[in-house]
Formats: structure tokens, C-alpha cells, sequence
């Protein structure tokens, strides 16, 4: 770690000399033009489809069958996004908004109660940890569709279905959350810390506050972006207990995907547009993620 955080001269943030060994990593810098070959056809393959939907979400439908695709924008982009928010049938304003608030209160629950639960398996000592890690564990195993029917009923009882908070409760936490932050604080967090903390007085939630979840903000942020994508493009929990005209954006992309006329215009906008607050969601999670692992490389 230490060579690999040298600066100029051989030495590192700290001031010390690197090893005089830099042969021995010269493997991680240089690559074969074969891989970036391959890097350069992977990306171009990943990235082609989004920008011919971004494209054909720019012109009219008489280029959707076009061979070769059309490979530049067109005059019609703000037409078509300004016929997206008028369509009565779609409501995709309203379900902008109510993506961005289940999303937004999913992802920061999760997040939260996710690596306070994490702390407690990976830190604390109480009776029958290890037997309700591995209950978390196992809901995990069972699948999503098999919950939806009794999710539903009682989604039913309690007077919440065509409401927002149906999708927002059943999901403010996940095992794989909790398993996931559990196993990044046992290696992440050192004991000695928490015990310091301890001698000077810290109540348990001001270790975790203070302590430990700073040093779980690189986990935190992948959990935080996971989260958020998931609950973004959920599809089939907010069909069943939501109406067409109370919908997320997914529901209001598949409204106008059911209309008896499909223009794929207006679709491929729509999805254009409901990209956009996933991007903005990875490169302010990626910061966080990225800023983490380098500051803990410093240290280390």
C-alpha cells in the first residue's frame, strides 16, 4: 500500500521513502492493446442501446425501424418530453415525485438502521446474536413474489393500498443491508477504537455516530446506491398496490406502454428522463464511495 501511494520522488503523503521496488508493480499500471480492445467494444455495446433510446427519444416514430439507426439528435427532444408531461394517461410528474420521495425515504432508512443493526452483530455482545443474524440471513433465501400476496393483504388491513407508505414500509430495511454491513464493521472497525471510545465516556449510539459509521461510508454508499437504484425501478410491488393515476415513474412508463397506440417517441423520453435522477444518485454516491476507500488507503 505504501508504494502504491508514492508521490513524486518516491515518497509518500506520510514523508517516508517507497520500497525500491518498482518493477515489482509496474503489472497494475500497463495494460495490452488487447484489453483495451475489449474494454472499448464492452463499452460501446453497454453503452449504445441508451444512447440510441436517447436519440430515438429526439426524433419522430418513422425513425424507430430505421437500418442503420439514426446516429444523431434531432429537433423534436423538447416536443416530445413537453407531450410526456401532458399526457393524461401517464401522470408522469406525479410519478416522478412519488419515486423520488419512496426512493429518497427507503434508501436513507435503510441505510441507517441497516448499519446501526450491522454495528451491533459485528461490535456488541448480547444473547442470541448469532441466532438472529442467521433468521436475517435466512429471510434473504425467500423469494420476493412469494410475500406479495400476504404483503398485500396486509397492506389491505391497514387501509394503506393506492397510499405511498405501502411502498415505503415493508422495505426501510433489508437483510441484505444488515448482513452486508455487519461483515464490512467487523473488518472495518477496530475493537481498540470502539474501547477508546468507550474510556472517554461515548454512550453506545455516540460510538456508532461518532465512531463507526464514518468508517462505514464506502459500504454505506454502495448500500445507499444499491438501495436507491432498486426502489427506483421497482415495478411490481407499487402495480399491485397502487393505481394508475397514484403511480411511480415505472408505472407511468408502462401506462404509456399500454396505450393502444404505442409511440415509442414518448416512451423512450420518458425513460430518458427517468434515467437522469439515477445519474445524478451514482456520481454524488460514487464520491462518497470513492473518497472513502482512498482515505482509508491514506491512512492505511
Amino acid at each position: 500500500m505504501t508504494t502504491l501511494l508514492a508521490g513524486p520522488g518516491g515518497r509518500t503523503p506520510g514523508g517516508r521513502r517507497a520500497a525500491a521496488h518498482p518493477g515489482r508493480y509496474r503489472g497494475l499500471w500497463n495494460a495490452s492493446p488487447l484489453t483495451y480492445l475489449t474494454l472499448v467494444v464492452a463499452l460501446a455495446l453497454s453503452v449504445f442501446p441508451i444512447y440510441w433510446m436517447i436519440i430515438v427519444a429526439t426524433r419522430t416514430n418513422s425513425v424507430v425501424a430505421d437500418v442503420p439507426p439514426p446516429l444523431l439528435p434531432g429537433g423534436h427532444g423538447g416536443d416530445n418530453v413537453g407531450r410526456l408531461f401532458d399526457n393524461p394517461e401517464a401522470y408522469f410528474a406525479k410519478g416522478l415525485l412519488n419515486s423520488a420521495i419512496a426512493s429518497a425515504a427507503v434508501t436513507v432508512s435503510t441505510v441507517f438502521f441497516a448499519s446501526l443493526a450491522g454495528f451491533a452483530f459485528a461490535k456488541l455482545r448480547f444473547r442470541g446474536k448469532n441466532g438472529l443474524l442467521l433468521t436475517i440471513i435466512a429471510t434473504m433465501m425467500i423469494p420476493v413474489q412469494m410475500g406479495i400476496i400476504p404483503l398485500y393483504m396486509i397492506m389491505v388491513k391497514l387501509g394503506w393500498q393506492n397510499h405511498l407508505q405501502a411502498v415505503i414500509v415493508p422495505f426501510l430495511v433489508t437483510g441484505f443491508g444488515v448482513f452486508m454491513m455487519r461483515q464490512y464493521a467487523d473488518q472495518a472497525v477496530p475493537d481498540e477504537l470502539i474501547e477508546a471510545a468507550r474510556v472517554d465516556g461515548c454512550t453506545t449510539f455516540g460510538i456508532y455516530w461518532r465512531v463507526v459509521l464514518p468508517a462505514l461510508r464506502p459500504a454505506a454508499g454502495v448500500l445507499g446506491l444499491f438501495t436507491f437504484m432498486q426502489t427506483w425501478n421497482e415495478f411490481m410491488w407499487p402495480l399491485a398496490v397502487l393505481s394508475p393515476d397514484n403511480p411511480t415513474v415505472q408505472l407511468s412508463i408502462n401506462n404509456l406502454a399500454n396505450a393502444y397506440f404505442k409511440d415509442y417517441t414518448l416512451m423512450f423520453a420518458g425513460t430518458s428522463v427517468a434515467i437522469l435522477p439515477l445519474l445524478v444518485v451514482f456520481i454524488v454516491f460514487g464520491r462518497q464511495i470513492i473518497g472513502g476507500i482512498m482515505e482509508g488507503a491514506v491512512k492505511a
